[in-house]
């Protein structure tokens, strides 16, 4: 493999070294569009890269790639894309971010408190400028980690970020790559992590040449987005190696702290070592020689443990994985929803069951897909999976984004919010929870070609057959649905949902959750179908007991509960965070005569008192 980075690299004397993998092309120019415009032939090497060191090419000069046979396109590794996909590339410094020294080698995974956000829609502006002035509140709200949904490069001027076709570029309309570096030393000097959502299972299907390129694609394998990415096919060295840099880049150049790799379930690669095998042994070089915690998190929905059990078990090492078990547990029992993927879960024993292990399918047969599911999570701790009762996929993948909020009040978001918060797993939150926003977030894009927009209008329509919901999605391709996915600016002051994230994330800080073992305990109290769930978990000499209770009325606690004396530390129906005002009582004795306590529907959260003699 030849040695060098991929793409434009510029050198102090206003000369740019120029290296890009073509196989398919026999002749390979770089078409230098800054005047005096020209043509510089491009030496083949081995391997199928083409490479030169062109003159007189400082930081700003635009330029093609010129395929013979082919055409002209934009650079597959372009640092920038001042005019879009569609557009030249421009040479571009790789100057690192600066780390200030407050942040020395970053926070430890058991510190993180997710807060994912979309830079489009977290602010009227839409840019990453617009999102420093918020950090501050984000910081005393308890979050210790900001997330950016995929921030590539993208067909025209609003979009999830999920379609990526020049992986390396930042879009501009949220500001380039600059302002991305900015943004990213001020979550440092705030003391928060930076994550980024990245994309290396699939391009988008717009502005796409990578494939005039070289066999980027593979044709005799499928992902939900189409041809799989080739990872173990031939010329698939050279694929890896364009994956890789990528990260590696976002990683040391931007100085992000970790990053969510998109759908690895999606991956089709079957080589040894696999490539998210040597990826994360890529970036544990990485933070070994930047002397910095780094990590990759996985989304994957295959329950397959194998993504992050170490390698020496033969896993792949990844630090931690989204938990859409979890998710979907709560959600399922929160809302009584059954459609789709949901049918497989529901009663509180499904959720009880994923607080014990991390997932609920290890094993099992799946209604759902028909089939046997997942694997067993022994050799895993609860800090290799994250939490959450709303992200991106799971609002604005419902036909009209409605939020928790929307679906079930006030009253059980709570309740919601507990749970993860609370919980032993890696919280994480979305933009706008925390203030109860009930505006929707919707699935939005702004493709170029009319025959496209149609498509991706009739694919959402098919994805929601299996809900049964009724009547039409909003328009993905419409300005006015990604104005409607907009947060609103927040209110003055602190409201009442707000304090109550706050002291939920105080608690969760002051117990230690995010070093907690599994629980030790996490059943209903009889049924499956029962409205009620008990989390009893250990950190260290100190005990805790977290009831959640949809409903009301008498309550009988588990028997393992009733061996200590509880005092009550939260709850989720007070006043001061908007409730109805809290109720029951305030202590539970361990007297196996007493009748059962009578509790409100909402959360509670209690510490061990005294130990019965």
């Amino acid at each position: 493999m030849l040695r060098g980075n991929l793409g434009a690299v510029p050198h102090t004397d206003e000369s740019t070294h120029f290296l890009v993998w073509a196989p398919r092309a026999p002749r390979v120019e770089v078409h230098l569009l800054s005047p005096p415009e020209r043509s510089v032939r491009l030496s083949p090497l081995k391997d199928g890269y083409f490479g030169a060191e062109v003159d007189r090419c400082p930081p700003g000069t635009r330029y093609r790639f010129r395929l013979e046979g082919q055409g002209e396109f934009a650079d597959p590794a372009s640092r920038r894309q001042p005019d879009g996909v569609l557009g030249p590339s421009e040479v571009t410094e790789a100057l690192p971010a600066r780390i200030p020294r407050s942040w020395g080698r970053g926070r430890r995974l058991e510190e993180y408190v997710i807060y994912e956000l979309h830079v489009g829609c977290f602010s009227r502006e839409g840019s990453f400028a617009a999102i420093v002035p918020e950090l501050p509140r984000l910081r005393a709200l308890g979050v210790t980690a900001v997330e950016l949904m995929p921030v590539s490069s993208f067909p025209g001027q609003r979009n999830w970020g999920y379609d990526p076709v020049l992986p390396w570029s930042v879009a501009e309309s949220y500001g380039g790559p600059e302002a991305l570096k900015s943004l990213v030393t001020e979550l440092h000097r705030h003391g928060l992590a930076a994550v980024l959502d990245v994309v290396f299972n699939h391009f988008g299907p717009e502005g796409n040449s990578l494939p005039r390129y070289g066999p980027y694609l593979r044709q005799d394998a499928r992902s939900p987005w189409g041809d799989a990415v080739n990872l173990d096919g031939p010329g698939s060295p050279a694929v890896r190696r364009y994956f890789r840099e990528c990260a590696l880049r976002y990683l040391d150049e931007f100085t992000f702290d970790a990053l969510r790799l998109d759908a690895v379930h999606a991956l089709v690669d079957r080589s040894r070592p696999s490539f998210l095998e040597e990826l994360q042994q890529a970036v544990e070089r990485l933070a070994r020689r930047r002397r910095r915690r780094l990590y990759l998190i996985a989304e994957q929905d295959s329950n397959d443990p194998r993504t992050l059990l170490p390698r020496n078990a033969g896993g792949c090492g990844l630090a931690a994985q989204w938990d859409d078990d979890f998710h979907h547990a709560l959600h399922a029992w929160l809302t009584g929803e059954r459609e789709g993927y949901y049918q497989d879960f529901g009663p509180a024993g499904s959720l009880a069951r994923v607080f014990e292990r991390g997932y609920l399918f290890t094993g099992q047969y799946s209604k759902f897909r028909g089939r046997r599911h997942g694997r067993p999570t022994r050799g895993l701790t609860p800090r290799a999976f994250v939490a959450y009762a709303q992200n991106h996929d799971q609002v604005g993948n419902r036909m009209r984004g409605e939020r928790l909020v929307r679906l079930v009040g006030r009253r059980r978001a709570r309740v919601a919010a507990g749970l993860v918060i609370l919980s032993p797993f890696l919280p994480l939150l979305f933009m706008g929870e925390e203030r109860a926003v009930g505006s929707p977030f919707l699935y939005f894009c702004d493709p170029r070609d009319s025959a496209l927009a149609e498509r991706i209008r009739q694919g959402r329509k098919r994805e929601f057959r299996s809900f049964h919901w009724s009547g039409e999605p909003p328009d993905p391709c419409s300005p006015r649905t990604f104005r409607r996915s907009r947060l609103p600016p927040p209110e003055r002051g602190i409201g009442p949902t707000e304090r109550y994230y706050r002291a939920l994330l105080r608690l969760r800080s002051r117990w230690g959750f995010g070093r907690a073992p599994w629980p030790l305990r996490a059943s209903p109290p009889g049924r499956q179908e029962a409205q009620a769930l008990f989390l009893l978990q250990g950190v260290g000499a100190r005990m805790s007991l977290l009831i959640a209770r949809l409903g009301e009325g008498p309550l009988p606690l588990p028997s393992w509960a009733r061996r200590r004396c509880w005092r009550k530390i939260l709850d989720s129906e007070s006043e001061q965070w908007g409730g109805v005002g809290a109720s029951g009582p305030r202590s539970l004795s361990p007297s196996s005569s007493a009748p059962p306590a009578s509790f409100s529907e909402g959360l509670t959260f209690w510490a061990e008192g005294t130990s019965p003699s």
